[in-house]
């Protein structure tokens, strides 16, 4: 696999993402992968690295930009000592929902338009507040997202949250796949049916699983990180993307 360094002009500045392209000759399906709160750092530049070997030539971008340079977080500590809580709350409350439609936009264009792509739609995954945001952009993107996942996304279907993605399911053209986990107070019971009937009554093709896990279960650098958890969400996400209509491609296994 090959990994570069990008920069992606948007509407409100440049955009730092890591680019992460198969093996061997494409054009393969593009997939943007947004990380968790904890933002673009090594953790995600590997898992990049390894969804790019499934075949699918993959974008993560640093949705923070346009808060400047910042020091990259440690999850496995950044909730338990108060300042840097609040530096990262402060951050991820820094990020709307107009401007990760905004920004997905530009990142489509960008990614279609590279000559190591296939199509005019891509995926989208993403774990905790990314998982959020990958729903976020099939519910406004329309066509021109094929598959979206989110593995332990947060918040996806509050009732008292006016930009929760559950209220664009009409909107959605994508195949979804969602993950929960049974220890996660973000994604209770009453919200998984939520989102659940709201994709129903779209006509979304979806599929909603809960794992045995923890949030934060399929990433490496969560003190919550689950390897048996981690590998199915590899697994399903592998079989989302080749399956979804009008996407597909990829390899045939995650290992």
């Amino acid at each position: 696999m090959t990994q570069r360094t990008v920069e992606v002009a948007t509407e409100d500045g440049k955009c730092p993402c890591s680019l992460h392209l198969p093996a061997g000759e494409g054009p393969w399906p593009a997939v943007i992968m947004y990380p968790d709160a904890g933002g673009l750092r090594d953790t995600f530049r590997e898992m990049g690295e390894r969804l790019a070997g499934l075949g699918y030539v993959t974008l993560v971008p640093d949705f923070y930009y346009r808060a400047g340079e910042y020091e990259p977080f440690d999850l496995r500590t950044a909730f338990s000592q108060p300042a840097e809580r609040d530096r990262l709350m402060s951050l991820v409350g820094s990020v709307k929902p107009d401007m990760v439609v905004r920004d997905a936009r530009t990142y489509v264009d960008y990614l279609t338009s590279l000559p190591e792509t296939s199509g005019d739609a891509v995926g989208t995954t993403g774990y905790c507040m990314g998982g959020r945001l990958s729903l976020i952009v099939a519910g406004h993107l329309g066509d021109r997202v094929a598959a979206a996942a989110s593995f332990h996304g947060g918040n996806i279907a509050a009732a008292d949250d006016p930009d929760s993605p559950h209220l664009e399911a009409g909107r959605i053209k994508a195949t979804v796949y969602v993950a929960g986990a049974t220890d996660d107070a973000s994604f209770p019971p009453e919200q998984r049916d939520r989102l659940d009937q709201a994709l129903t009554e779209a006509g979304v093709q979806h599929t909603i699983e809960t794992y045995p896990a923890a949030h934060g279960f399929a990433v490496p650098d969560n003190p919550t990180y689950d390897a048996a958890a981690a590998e199915r969400h590899w697994d399903a996400m592998a079989n989302l993307f080749r399956s979804s209509r009008g996407f597909g491609g990829g390899a045939t296994s995650s290992s």
